[in-house]
């Protein structure tokens, strides 16, 4: 209905932090104001959960030392990913991949142990926890592009070794190193395809009706 609808301005704000999100990978130091991390992360943690679970947890990550330790474990991970990509391990290995050492703070977002106890939405569908802790990062995310602030989530490490050095309770799964801070300015697109390593397809590839279309 119209009259639910946000103001015309408001409305174009959440667009364009939509399209203007981006996997920052390059930041300039600096700090978040203490007020304004807070609000990034009520906004993450306002995010839709499967059967109201609340999955996700924060780690915030303060000591210089945990910092680095963090960065070696995706370094680790950045050279097997490198040999597992063949003949394209080497153009990889170009590519900036993680700010865990300039960003301003250094966030660790893992999924909460005991989420097999968790039933409501997640009988056939387990992973809907992780689906959950997405929408949390997104939340962030967007939020962190309206207050001028820059994200990167880091995939590469190994679960079990970042929940080892964070000493994790059995069960509990971190599933992002977030980087957070400052930028000297955003990407004008996503950097993956402005270095050339893949390019986005059109959402008119990606859309069907009433059933599974395969490309042509």
């Amino acid at each position: 209905m119209k009259h639910l609808a946000f103001p015309d301005a408001q409305r174009a704000g959440v667009y364009r932090a939509i399209a203007e999100r981006r996997d920052m990978r390059h930041f300039c130091g600096g700090e978040v104001a203490p007020d304004v991390l807070a609000r990034l992360l009520e906004a993450a943690h306002q995010a839709p959960s499967v059967g109201l679970m609340q999955p996700w947890r924060f780690v915030r990550i303060r000591c210089a030392g945990l910092r680095s330790a963090i960065a070696e474990l995706v370094e680790q991970e950045r050279l097997l990913t490198a040999q597992a990509l063949g003949e394209r391990g080497r153009e990889f290995m170009q590519l900036k991949v993680e700010g865990i050492r300039e960003c301003a703070e250094l966030l660790v977002v893992a999924l909460m142990e005991g989420r097999e106890e968790h039933v409501f939405g997640r009988r056939t569908m387990p992973q809907m926890d992780l689906a959950s802790a997405a929408c949390a990062i997104q939340n962030l995310w967007l939020a962190a592009r309206a207050e001028g602030l820059g994200v990167g989530w880091v995939s590469l490490f190994d679960p079990q070794a970042l929940a080892d050095l964070l000493r994790m309770p059995s069960g509990a799964e971190p599933v992002a190193i977030i980087c957070l801070g400052p930028v000297d300015a955003f990407y004008p697109a996503p950097m993956l395809a402005m270095q050339g390593w893949t390019q986005p397809r059109p959402l008119a590839e990606l859309v069907f009706d009433d059933g599974w279309e395969p490309t042509p």
